[in-house]
């Protein structure tokens, strides 16, 4: 939904007020008078934060470039900062926008939100941090098909193409004016935190499920005398009472 309200506003120019919009046409093509074509180093920061020598943690939630998706950090390890790989470094907050620099055809990034202060990812990703424009916003600007297709063309190497900082830094990025920027944030920010939530919730089940299932088959927990029909019911009411 986020997705669609995003193109409708920002690629189809169907914003509120489209209607009585004044549009310009230059040699950066056609857009909403106020609008402006911006670096993206103008509106974010990119590798912010790192750890710093004699700063180090004891531990860390350490996340590597196989732990991310197309929109989505799946896996975080948790384990000694000691025994953590070099590349252990890029400090993130929330908010911030993570993209793997090798093979971006691949399409590995992910939304920050609401991170375990322990959280660190890998520097083979670049880490943007929007600072004039909501999160929200730059999330979806900077994951387009057409923002992908800017760093592939940029990525060096054949056997293993890699893009730098700095061709994020200079991303061309089309920036409405601020009051279309809130509204826009204001409509969608809650989907983007129900998402994680859900996402949380289900990493959740999932380590549930996988220590409990090869205890229930092995047979070393008993659940012959549990009610199942009365877990039903409180489930149940339990979902009435979070519609209501």
């Amino acid at each position: 939904m986020a997705r669609a309200l995003y193109r409708e506003w920002f690629v189809e120019f169907r914003f509120p007020g489209h209607d009585t919009a004044e549009f310009v046409e230059d040699e950066q093509g056609h857009r909403p008078k106020g609008w402006e074509w911006r670096q993206l180093r103008e509106v974010a920061a990119t590798n912010f934060l790192s750890i710093k020598k004699g700063k180090e943690p004891d531990e860390v939630l350490y996340v590597d470039l196989s732990s991310v998706g197309t929109g989505a950090i799946e896996t975080a390890a948790l384990m000694p900062f000691e025994s953590a790989p070099g590349r252990a470094r890029r400090l993130v907050r929330h908010g911030d926008v993570i993209w793997a620099t090798v093979r971006p055809n691949r399409r590995t990034f992910a939304l920050v939100l609401n991170p375990d202060p322990r959280l660190v990812v890998s520097t083979g990703f670049a880490v943007l941090t929007p600072n004039q424009v909501p999160y929200t916003f730059f999330y979806m600007t900077t994951t387009t098909e057409d923002f992908s297709a800017y760093l592939v063309g940029r990525a060096r190497g054949a056997a293993y193409p890699a893009v730098v900082a700095e061709d994020f830094a200079q991303a061309p990025l089309l920036i409405p004016d601020e009051d279309i920027l809130r509204l826009f944030h204001e409509r969608v920010e809650a989907m983007a935190l129900q998402q994680e939530n859900l996402r949380v919730r289900n990493a959740n089940l999932r380590r549930t499920r996988d220590l409990l299932l090869p205890r229930l088959v092995s047979g070393e927990l008993d659940v012959s005398t549990l009610d199942v029909r009365g877990l039903e019911i409180e489930e149940v009411e339990r979902q009435e009472e979070a519609v209501a």
